[in-house]
């Protein structure tokens, strides 16, 4: 190395001050860094570049140059890698410092199941969670009442610890995470004994949900800071409730509207009558059948369906009907029917006719509304 003129790898004059041997480096440094410059010969050049600087940023070294000297052996302990990347990135290198001990806590998911009566019209509900909530002895200090957190002896309150490794290029400065105070900076010497030092404990409780009308299986239900606890006294995360709407032996459901059968004497399908149902919002339902109703015919009663999610107004209940016809008939009944049969115009039966069951009409018109 005594033969390489460190001057010269620079591109600097031989009286050339402090100032200007840094901006030349830190030039060359730019141009010939490995994570700029793969090449090989550059890699070589940086290596002379980072001696020569090594050399000529030491005055007691470059003065030894001066006078004839090698200035230093390559690799030995003036400018290191870790000088390096400061004086690259203009000195500007920064520790992370310590990370907070208070967190934000997680989000949580429950799924519900609500009934059918709910959805309508929507319906106050307690729901118990078990989920970290903050300590009451503590108050999310993680330490005994009376004592405080301490600044850690170890990296002074840094949350870092720093270390010198020997590398080809000098020492290389690395920084890691103190693993007496694990990154806080601080150390609790007596935590809290309820909370074993985390500022939450574990504990069932009970919340206030509205249950929105509307809402159907699926869907989840947003409540903000009612999820669980974070640590050392950290912000509550979020509480999402899914929704699973229990199966209803009358009604199902189409969108906002309300589905249900509704059975009838063949009579009565011929007559007309009145039946009454037994309304989900707790109202009883009027149901006009008027004469010669069909089977999979729809009657509509309107604003008795669902209540819309977002907006005014609800659905509408559709009532499909069902003629039954009877089965068994007495003596009586039987020559009834056969009188009415004769004063009617005979119908010759048609193939078309029964090409459609009666409960694919009735999913057919639904679809169709």
């Amino acid at each position: 190395m005594a033969t390489i003129d460190h001057y010269e790898v620079l591109g600097v004059a031989r009286d050339a001050s402090p100032e200007e041997i840094k901006r030349a480096y830190r030039r060359l440094a730019r141009e010939l860094h490995p994570d700029v410059n793969p090449s090989e010969d550059a890699a070589e050049r940086f290596k002379q570049v980072t001696h020569a600087y090594d050399v000529l940023s030491d005055p007691q070294q470059r003065q030894r140059f001066d006078l004839g000297g090698d200035g230093g052996a390559f690799g030995g302990q003036g400018f290191g890698f870790g000088d390096i990347f400061e004086t690259f990135f203009n000195n500007q290198r920064q520790s992370a410092g310590p990370r907070a001990r208070t967190e934000r806590g997680q989000g949580a998911l429950l799924r519900i199941a609500v009934d059918r009566p709910e959805v309508v019209v929507g319906a106050p509900r307690d729901i118990e969670v078990d989920t970290a909530v903050l300590c009451q002895t503590c108050q999310g200090s993680c330490t005994q009442p009376g004592t405080h957190e301490q600044t850690c002896d170890i990296c002074r309150g840094t949350g870092q610890i720093q270390r010198s490794v020997r590398s080809l290029l000098g020492n290389v400065m690395t920084s890691s995470p103190c693993g007496t105070c694990r990154g806080f900076g601080t150390v609790i010497p007596h935590p809290c004994v309820t909370c074993q030092g985390q500022g939450r404990v574990r504990a069932k409780r009970t919340i206030d949900v509205d249950i929105p009308a509307g809402v159907d299986t699926g869907m989840r239900i947003h409540l903000p800071g009612e999820g669980e606890a974070g640590p050392a006294g950290g912000q509550n995360g979020d509480l999402y409730l899914e929704v699973k709407v229990r199966h209803h032996d009358v009604f199902s459901r189409s969108g906002d509207d309300l589905l249900a059968t509704l059975e009838v004497q063949m009579t009565d399908a011929v007559l007309g009558t009145h039946a009454r149902l037994d309304g989900l919002d707790g109202e009883p339902i009027e149901i006009e059948v008027k004469p010669g109703v069909q089977s999979a015919d729809i009657v509509t009663v309107k604003e008795r369906g669902i209540t819309h999610l977002r907006g005014a107004g609800r659905g509408d209940l559709k009532v499909g009907i069902q003629v039954v016809t009877p089965v068994r008939l007495n003596s009586k009944e039987k020559a009834i029917f056969e009188q009415f049969r004769a004063n009617r115009p005979p119908i010759a039966p048609e193939f078309s006719h029964f090409q459609q069951g009666l409960f694919a009409k009735l999913r057919d018109r639904f679809l169709n509304l």
